[in-house]
């Protein structure tokens, strides 16, 4: 319902971190992504759904206090495969940034907290959304 209430044009998707830390299997968060795009196409049925992988925050300085950064890593990209295939399931594009996103995490692109993305990285995702929807 509060997708339905802003009329959107544009919903983009980028959800795990979360699952990852709680410990969420596979299959939960595959069940709960699926719900997410259902009732984002129930809501806005005619809204462009852009769906992006989670950064590799196993790199940060703060991620580390969530488990051994190999594992996370492998984790994350794990679940960031689930998500591409969970876009397509549900006709949303996917929009690969993970190489991008890892390279920002290696330079240390992150907020004050550690973890998040800095707005300087936040602003080449913009730029590398914005390249990708020009070229379609």
């Amino acid at each position: 319902p509060l997708v339905a209430s802003f009329h959107p044009t544009l919903v983009t998707l980028l959800v795990g971190a979360n699952d990852i830390v709680r410990g969420s299997d596979e299959d939960r968060y595959r069940r709960q992504l699926g719900t997410i795009h259902e009732r984002i196409r129930a809501d806005a049925p005619d809204t462009l759904v852009v769906a992006l992988p989670q950064p590799d925050w196993s790199v940060s300085s703060a991620g580390s206090g969530f488990g051994d950064p190999a594992v996370l890593a492998r984790i994350i990209e794990r679940f960031n495969e689930i998500a591409h295939s969970e876009a397509d399931r549900a006709r949303a594009s996917w929009v690969d940034l993970f190489p991008l996103m890892r390279e920002q995490g290696r330079k240390k692109m992150v907020a004050a907290d550690g973890l998040h993305p800095s707005a300087e990285a936040y602003a080449e995702w913009a730029q590398a959304l914005a390249t990708t929807a020009s070229a379609s």
